[in-house]
């Protein structure tokens, strides 16, 4: 098969990063690599010819000019014109389709002359502004997938680009697109800010096929993405076992659907809700630090990672399981084969599998940096002093994330299935000392059946100062309020129903971490 040659403007070293994170890209892509390499000038051996016969030769042999115009104009020759310009010049002269993207997502401080080819571009032809990295991989690919389509090459669309069956911008929910934009432009100086309309943001992030909104548009921002044929197994499988060997019984099992931002959110809540915390001393800061076992930031990338990268096209779910050992999560699909065999904690080149859906989920800071994700994950698992992750394909289950646990617990199951879980007390009673704010020694077993009463009262509805009272067995209305209500609102475990305080009506209810935690407790034999 004949691949189009891609030349990528220019010999700039200010854009030599996003040259090669380009070229890497699109070589590593598996519909991309069979379609088309890519030409850059750095990689050219030394040799006895004048660089603008080069840089100008290449441009003639090409089918595709990709020009990444930057903030400065480069060095000139004899006639005061930089290797861009002859470059553009040249593909403009060769009638080379070219595509134009502008970094940078405002022109303060480009150069004049740099500002005024861009401008001379954009009178010729549609250019694109990109912000970052993963947003100029993300526009290339998706004007790579609509040149091989426009030229018969392939038919059906990549999965994340191809046109969601049945769903139309109806189905979009215009508060997730503006939540997104307000979190972007604050996070990454998003060029298009809140207020902007949805089809126009749809359109910048590559979310159209045609006039349809594509898989990863409806994944994105959709109102029920799992009600979509093709969708239904994007949800997130979560599941906590009392046991290293998972299987029956379970603690906790629950199935998360909704946009990938949510997968992720409900997940991560989920699995750092029911890790082991420890506890410090007021003297470290004002209040007491406490310190998950396994550090946020390792769960969330492990979860992104999955989300983001899992093959939608497949009927599994991204699995999510929390073992007494250990917090594995697999995905389906397959590794990338230029990571087989790479010490994947050290810089390696980044390949989303989705990447119109990678770049929303940089954009909003869930992913850090393109291609650190796994690199942070083992330098703050050896921060917390956990073993390195293990990170690899795995027959049958896809792609498997594995870190382990510093609480290790060791469970043991009765003939009738009663589980003996002597580390969930202990986890149940290190959460309370969290929400609570005293001393371990104090928290005794009265104290955690009083608070498992009082969230007990308020699963059906909410409840009142009195009815949370009564439950738990206390008259003293402000040791009450100091000792239990305050603390507990705080912890996050209830909130109120009215925002003033004093209001006459004013109920407690039960928020999902308080609900976790009394299922955890509910969980325990019963004398």
């Amino acid at each position: 098969m004949t691949r189009s040659r891609i030349f990528i403007s220019s010999v700039q070293k200010e854009l030599a990063e996003e040259r090669r994170a380009l070229k890497d890209f699109i070589h590593n892509d598996a519909l991309l690599r069979q379609h088309f390499e890519v030409f850059l000038f750095e990689d050219l051996p030394a040799g006895d010819r004048r660089t603008d016969e080069v840089y100008l030769h290449e441009v003639d042999r090409c089918e595709l000019y990709v020009g990444l115009f930057g903030m400065e104009y480069g060095y000139t020759d004899a006639n005061g014109m930089s290797p861009t310009e002859h470059e553009f010049d040249r593909a403009t002269a060769q009638g080379k389709e070219r595509l134009i993207y502008v970094i940078g997502t405002t022109d303060e401080g480009r150069d004049a002359r740099m500002t005024a080819l861009v401008r001379m571009a954009g009178d010729q032809l549609i250019r694109k502004r990109v912000g970052s990295i993963p947003e100029l991989t993300s526009a290339v690919y998706a004007s790579l997938i609509d040149h091989l389509q426009r030229s018969g090459v392939i038919r059906n669309l990549p999965y994340d680009a191809a046109a969601c069956h049945g769903a139309s911008m109806d189905d979009l929910d215009p508060e997730k697109v503006e939540r997104f934009l307000r979190i972007a432009q604050r996070e990454r100086n998003y060029v298009l800010g809140p207020g902007t309309p949805m089809a126009q943001v749809l359109t910048h992030l590559n979310l159209f096929d045609h006039d349809r909104p594509s898989h990863a548009a409806v994944l994105l921002f959709g109102k029920a993405p799992q009600r979509h044929i093709g969708l239904i197994s994007s949800e997130v499988k979560c599941v906590h076992y009392p046991t290293t060997a998972g299987g029956k019984p379970m603690l906790d099992y629950k199935i998360f659907k909704g946009t990938v931002f949510e997968l992720v959110d409900q997940a991560v809540h989920f699995v750092m809700d029911k890790l082991a915390h420890a506890v410090g001393t007021r003297s470290e800061s004002v209040a007491a630090p406490i310190t998950p076992e396994i550090p946020r930031d390792v769960v969330t990338e492990a979860i992104v990672n999955a989300v983001a990268h899992r093959d939608y096209a497949n009927a599994a779910s991204v699995q999510v399981e929390l073992f007494a050992d250990r917090f594995e999560v697999s995905n389906p699909g397959t590794f990338p084969p230029n990571l087989v065999g790479v010490d994947l904690s050290k810089a390696h080149s980044s390949l989303p599998h989705n990447p119109l859906i990678a770049d929303p989920l940089f954009l909003t800071r869930y992913i850090e940096k393109a291609g650190t994700g796994l690199m942070d994950m083992y330098a703050k698992c050896r921060a917390a002093g956990l073993p390195d992750p293990v990170v690899g394909p795995v027959p049958g289950r896809g792609v498997v994330q594995v870190v382990q646990r510093t609480a290790q617990v060791t469970v043991q199951v009765t003939d009738q299935g009663t589980v003996q879980v002597e580390a969930l007390k202990a986890s149940l009673l290190e959460d309370l000392v969290a929400a609570l704010g005293l001393p371990t020694d104090q928290v005794t077993d009265q104290v955690t059946d009083q608070v498992a009463r009082m969230l007990q009262q308020t699963v059906s509805a909410p409840a009142s100062t009195e009815d949370l009272m009564n439950a738990a067995g206390l008259a003293h209305r402000p040791h009450f309020r100091t000792q239990y209500l305050v603390p507990i609102m705080q912890g996050g475990w209830l909130v109120r129903t009215h925002p003033q305080p004093n209001h006459p009506q004013q109920r407690y209810r039960l928020t999902p971490k308080g609900q976790a935690w009394l299922e955890r407790f509910n969980t325990l034999p019963k004398a």
